[in-house]
């Protein structure tokens, strides 16, 4: 009794444990089940010898296959005979039914399982060589139609996305806004990508990239910190380095970020990305359209690879010899990136290459033969620096930073005023940090979107007018709407004067960018297009953020556009072999330039604005022309 009584023990625990288990488990159990009550039957019928009536008595294998069959067949017993054999059999037919019926039951809530969690998104994704994308924002949908043309070359590509949101919602609003995906699937599960077992579903182990968007609500550069502690200090992570591009809002907050992603993260720093190229573009119309083109698959791209061909050869050579690609730096073996360096350096081994080219195949070695006309080249001028008087209307959390970029580059004696009416901000220009004393910061508290207080102000007065949108105090639309009246009363404005304004606005949404065109600023800066496209970018090549913080960088060469008479005599057409000879005289890179023509057609929106261009095409160029350069200063 005691044996009996440990053993009926250990089967109920044994139950009790499938039952939480799951329905395989349970299957199994009622699999055990049923094979012991076969077995005992078939057992019984042989040692009995009972046997149908009329028939020969079973062994052990027919009395097996018999007792079987009733199992799982309550009708097979419909033609036994023999009470003794009938009685066998119906004991093991009943118990049969329950089984079977036990078993139908588990497979049902089983299956209802599973599909309630496809439902929710929560199964396992069993992908490889997918980019992942974590978090939801804005930003997101440019993100994946960014990756969708990444992705065009390849076969059976993945895009897998998990955020704190309703797997249904993710895929109809991707289905909306994104549009065609081509030849990319896209994968939505619903989890929290700081949990480690919500981050196991996406299967990181096997992804070829991991993009960490920062999530709307509080403290959201936290919550990027703690997603990438949590992928890279997995216990069961991958032994091989993940590549993670991860957007981080606070610049404060990028060298904890750094600590904990170590090599195998690359930061956006989105809103320094935005106010440096707000600041750039501000001085220099149509420069966006320069990073835009950089960042945006669809046209020329910034590759990092080996050119053996290139050892032994000084930068200066090596930058000659591409007639279809622009070569603007190096990067050494430790990751470290030099963008325009020394003419006279010599190229080591080993060496990567910093290329702008259509695609990674069109990187070769030029075999036209080189013609510069010698004739036509400038000597440098010197430029004198002059001061400036500027105006931003409207602020949000990137105001701070664009006052300070502006600061680092403008001449003694240069002022700057910032109109607007969010809360506090009399106290917050007051404590604004300021490069040195070049700049003074002067505050007027108005109403943007009137055109009685920007008269006011009298804008034709300053060099350079920068709007920026309200966007800690309003959704992106409402905000876009405030700058689009802004613009059109500025617009006014000029047309009253009879003056061209230099303006540069801060648009929040890509959709709204067209409607912009009307009020003809000078340049937009789509924030979450580019915080987007640099997100894009970085998951397919590691060197990127490393490479745009030193293009934004005052310390490090950044891109200037500069009139073409600077470079070349335009009596008659040249090649861009020698505006790219002017420019390597004078330590520079020329990596493209900007037209202006009523009768050519710009289909990609980029005002002009062609980089990488073919070096043995010649080309007529007007004074109003600019040639698009990498320069130290």
């Amino acid at each position: 009794m005691k044996k009996r009584d440990s053993l009926g023990t250990r089967l109920r625990y044994g139950f009790d444990k499938s039952m939480a288990a799951g329905p395989i488990a349970l299957i199994g159990w009622l699999a055990i089940l049923s094979l012991l009550i076969i077995i005992a039957a078939a057992g019984f019928l042989a040692a009995t010898r009972i046997a149908p009536e009329g028939g020969e008595p079973l062994n052990f294998f027919e009395a097996f296959w018999e007792s079987l069959m009733r199992t799982l067949d309550s009708g097979t017993m419909g033609g036994d005979t023999g009470w003794a054999f009938r009685l066998v059999m119906l004991f093991v037919t009943l118990t049969g039914i329950f089984v079977v019926s036990a078993l139908i039951g588990v497979l049902s809530a089983g299956v209802d399982s599973k599909l309630d969690e496809l439902r929710k998104g929560r199964s396992r994704v069993l992908e490889t060589d997918h980019t992942i994308i974590l978090n939801w924002s804005p930003s997101i949908f440019d993100v994946i139609s960014e990756l969708v043309v990444a992705n065009a070359s390849r076969r059976r590509p993945r895009i897998v996305v998990m955020a704190n949101m309703d797997k249904v919602q993710m895929e109809d609003e991707i289905a909306v806004k994104v549009g065609k995906l081509g030849n990319t699937r896209i994968i939505c599960r619903s989890g929290d990508p700081t949990d480690l077992y919500d981050l196991a579903i996406v299967n990181p182990q096997t992804s070829r990239s991991v993009i960490v968007l920062s999530p709307d609500g509080d403290d959201p550069d936290s919550q990027v910190i703690k997603t990438v502690l949590a992928l890279v200090n997995d216990p069961i992570r991958r032994t091989a380095p993940y590549n993670i591009a991860a957007e981080i809002r606070d610049g404060k907050n990028a060298e904890v970020a750094r600590v904990v992603g170590g090599a195998e993260v690359q930061l956006v720093l989105a809103d320094q990305l935005i106010s440096r190229i707000v600041v750039h573009s501000s001085r220099q119309s149509g420069l966006s359209s320069v990073y835009s083109e950089l960042l945006d698959f669809d046209g020329y791209e910034i590759y990092t690879t080996e050119q053996p061909e290139l050892a032994g050869k000084t930068f200066g050579e090596a930058m000659m010899a591409y007639e279809h690609c622009a070569l603007i730096g190096l990067c050494d073996h430790d990751g470290q990136v030099d963008l325009n360096p020394p003419s006279n350096l010599v190229i080591g081994k080993g060496i990567r290459a910093i290329i702008i080219a259509e695609d990674d195949a069109a990187i070769k070695l030029g075999s036209a033969r080189i013609e510069i006309d010698t004739a036509a080249l400038l000597s440098p001028r010197p430029v004198e620096m002059k001061p400036e008087r500027m105006l931003v209307l409207g602020w949000n959390r990137r105001g701070p930073i664009i006052t300070y970029e502006l600061s680092r580059y403008v001449a003694p004696g240069s002022s700057l005023t910032i109109a607007a009416d969010t809360p506090g901000l009399e106290q917050e220009v007051d404590q604004l940090p300021v490069a040195g004393d070049n700049l003074s910061v002067y505050c007027r508290v108005i109403d943007t979107s009137s055109s009685t207080a920007l008269a006011a102000l009298d804008v034709p007065s300053y060099d350079h007018v920068l709007v920026l949108g309200y966007s800690e105090t309003m959704a992106a639309q409402p905000a876009d709407t405030r700058t689009l009246v802004t613009l059109l009363h500025l617009r006014k404005i000029a047309d009253d004067a009879g003056l061209h304004i230099n303006i540069v606005s801060e648009m929040i949404d890509v959709r709204n960018r067209e409607l912009a065109a009307v009020t003809k600023a000078d340049d937009f800066v789509v924030s979450n297009r580019l915080v987007s496209l640099m997100l894009a970018q970085a998951s397919e090549n590691q060197y990127l953020a490393a490479i745009f913080d030193d293009l934004l960088d005052e310390k490090g060469s950044e891109i200037y556009m500069r009139p073409v008479t600077d470079y070349i005599a335009i009596e008659r057409p040249v090649t861009f072999w020698t505006i790219a000879e002017s420019a390597r005289l004078r330590g520079e890179i020329a990596i493209g330039y900007r037209r202006i023509r009523a009768a050519e057609a710009d289909d990609r929106g980029l005002g002009g604005v062609t980089v990488n261009p073919l070096k043995s095409e010649a080309l007529a160029y007007v004074p109003e022309d600019r040639i698009i350069v990498l320069a130290r200063d």
